[in-house]
């Protein structure tokens, strides 16, 4: 962000004042977008990212230090918060515990935008009952080298599975490369079921799109394939909720869509700019959601039919880790996404004829959650590369350890 232009505005909202720290400080230099707009822009769209955020525990995702930095993650709330800010206690498995903060209105979404928080990212519980979800999340998180036309193919049979098993799906843009469905359940079910509900889920649109979409959990085994990323209802996860501002230099929103405009509507398309625009011609897309609560009931009998999914092979060597089934090599570990890619610039730069024969999906770039902050691995499957061509794995070209001074955490 831009060195601050003034000291601080405060907002009335409703009956609340809201402080606005360096509100001409620029936060989307490409778009034009100063932290007075982005917290404008959400009190414009406050009915609907409340709809999907409010009163909901959050992770508070804050980049302080600009888009094109690494935010960080606050499970806590802040010591110094308003009174009127609320709190959920959050149990996790690991044996600790969060103190997290809970939004109902458009006072407390301003404030935590003025934390630096551009996407909010709830829990799919209410704050009310921290146990059991009211909400199955759908992640379609397509691999590289997919299409649009692609995620809409499966984003259309993930909507017909839903429906064949008495569920309505919501979708909305990620706001990145993919597309969201949520899907209101009801409260009856704790984290374990309803994860179990949406990788059955993950696994039916599988069978029924093979070639076209992944239930597998590990990266190297999905091909050019949409990822039905299940995984996304584990107790810990949270993903950008509606109306979201994603870290991109066009700031582009998670925008929630009609059914009968997901085909034609790529997500570059929705942006702070177009979705004000739109929110205040046509309302939320998705104003009906919480009157459409649906049972895991058909999910969980389908659970039953299919069976366990499929588990890896252990490792040899006595961990007990999985061994994968493909032929991996890794290239780096960094604690910025840039810095891991020109690590892997370097190795190509040495490897231009193994190069030549990868495939997109062969190049894996993962995002790696840590204590309190993403850092980055990437790894390259060699499975189209005759055996004879493959390269041994190397020193990595970035060796970051993202446990130093942690040892207690290492897994």
């Amino acid at each position: 962000m831009s060195p601050k232009a003034s000291t601080a505005e405060v907002l009335q909202i409703d009956d609340r004042e809201v402080r606005i720290s360096s509100p001409d400080k620029v936060v989307f230099p490409e778009a034009g977008l100063t932290k007075l707009d982005v917290v404008r822009y959400y009190l414009a769209v406050a009915e609907g990212a409340l709809r999907g955020a409010g009163g909901r525990p959050m992770v508070l995702k804050r980049f302080v230090k600009g888009i094109d930095q690494e935010a960080f993650f606050q499970k806590r709330a802040p010591e110094k918060r308003p009174d009127w800010i609320e709190t959920a206690t959050l149990h996790y498995a690991s044996g600790n515990s969060a103190e997290e903060v809970v939004i109902r209105d458009a006072a407390a979404l301003a404030w935590v935008v003025n934390l630096g928080c551009l996407d909010l990212n709830p829990h799919p519980v209410r704050a009310e009952d921290l146990d059991h979800p009211d909400e199955l999340r759908v992640d379609l998180d397509p691999m590289p080298g997919v299409e649009w036309a692609q995620i809409i193919d499966v984003a259309m049979v993930a909507r017909e599975v839903l429906a064949d098993h008495g569920l309505v799906g919501w979708p909305k843009t990620s706001g990145s490369r993919g597309l969201h469905i949520n899907v209101r359940i009801e409260p009856r079910w704790d984290y374990r079921e309803v994860r179990l509900a949406a990788e059955t889920l993950a696994r039916e649109v599988e069978n029924r799109a093979p070639g076209m979409a992944s239930a597998r959990w590990w990266k190297e085994e999905r091909g050019e394939s949409v990822f039905v990323d299940f995984n996304q209802n584990a107790k810990d996860r949270t993903v950008a909720s509606a109306y979201s501002i994603r870290p991109l230099p066009d700031a582009r929103v998670s925008t929630p869509l009609d059914w009968s405009e997901v085909r034609g509507s790529h997500p570059e398309r929705f942006t702070v700019a177009s979705v004000l625009e739109r929110f205040a011609e046509r309302g939320d897309p998705a104003a009906g959601i919480d009157d459409a609560v649906g049972s895991l009931d058909g999910l969980l009998a389908l659970a039953e039919e299919l069976g366990p999914a499929e588990k890896p092979p252990k490792s040899s060597d006595g961990s007990g880790r999985r061994a994968s089934t493909m032929p991996l090599i890794e290239i780096a570990r960094a604690e910025t996404k840039p810095e891991a890619l020109e690590g892997l610039e370097r190795w190509k730069a040495r490897h231009p004829e193994v190069v030549a024969l990868l495939h997109p999906a062969d190049v894996l770039v993962d995002g790696m959650r840590g204590s309190s902050s993403l850092w980055y691995r990437i790894r390259v499957n060699l499975q189209h590369v005759p055996e004879a061509q493959r390269p041994e794995q190397e020193p990595l070209e970035v060796d970051y350890d993202p446990w130093a001074g942690r040892e207690w955490n290492r897994p």
